[in-house]
């Protein structure tokens, strides 16, 4: 991964660069677009990502696990955490975690966010854009629940060289999908969660209940045992409360 580099200053969004490089023709899986400055970075629930310029990371990289049903892809968002999170914990001592599906956390607090765009042909997925925003040197938030890992560790990062440790551990797990060892990846994933055996309460259609986060199913669906029996929710069906 990132053998073939492809920085811009500024563009609106590096998954949508990495799209066109694909519709453009043959790309080298591997191919890695990253920006000092995204005018409109994307996040889950249709969110936006805002990244004070030069302060960050933000890039995306281009991969073609067709080896993958598309029943199966959050194998593929759960390998990328988990190479986000090896590269969190190896650098802090405080725990790192994911929150469901893909927001990496220190302290509670968002450090890294993950938005993955899968182009699909039959049942087989073609390519798969992984966006990534991971905040470095960025001192001040607009949200109380972000943080960097200057603030964390009060040290200044080379963007090159985070960039260089990150994408090294992305591709140590993303090869246990390429050799379809998808129970591993799974049990490492559940192992890491936020809120993992835990009593919190959620939110889902605008209703508030209690429950405990058991791990995902099988196509990736939060599994929360409730008083009412195990429930299982997608991406936007639910939501973390306190």
């Amino acid at each position: 991964m990132g053998q073939s580099l492809v920085f811009m200053p500024e563009c609106h969004s590096t998954n949508d660069e990495a799209s066109r490089l694909i519709q453009a023709g043959n790309v080298m899986e591997g191919t890695t677009v990253v920006t000092h400055h995204q005018i409109a970075g994307r996040g889950q629930r249709g969110n936006t990502w805002v990244s004070e310029k030069g302060k960050n990371l933000t890039f995306s990289i281009v991969l073609k696990p067709a080896i993958l049903p598309v029943k199966d892809q959050f194998y593929l968002n759960m390998s990328i955490a988990l190479g986000m999170y090896d590269y969190l914990q190896e650098i802090f001592k405080d725990p790192v975690k994911i929150k469901w599906p893909n927001d990496i956390l220190i302290n509670s607090k968002k450090v890294c966010g993950i938005l993955i765009e899968n182009q699909v042909s039959g049942q087989q997925i073609q390519y798969s854009i992984v966006g990534v925003g991971l905040n470095v040197n960025q001192e001040k938030f607009s949200l109380e629940n972000a943080t960097s890992l200057r603030v964390l560790s009060g040290k200044e990062y080379q963007l090159e060289d985070v960039l260089e440790g990150v994408l090294e551990k992305i591709e140590s797990r993303y090869l246990l999908v390429r050799e379809q060892l998808l129970d591993s990846i799974s049990i490492a994933f559940t192992e890491v969660m936020y809120w993992l055996g835990e009593q919190h309460v959620f939110s889902t259609q605008g209703v508030e209940f209690t429950g405990m986060v058991l791990g995902v199913d099988e196509i990736g669906r939060l599994k929360i045992q409730t008083s009412e029996g195990l429930k299982t929710f997608g991406v936007k069906e639910v939501e973390f409360l306190k």
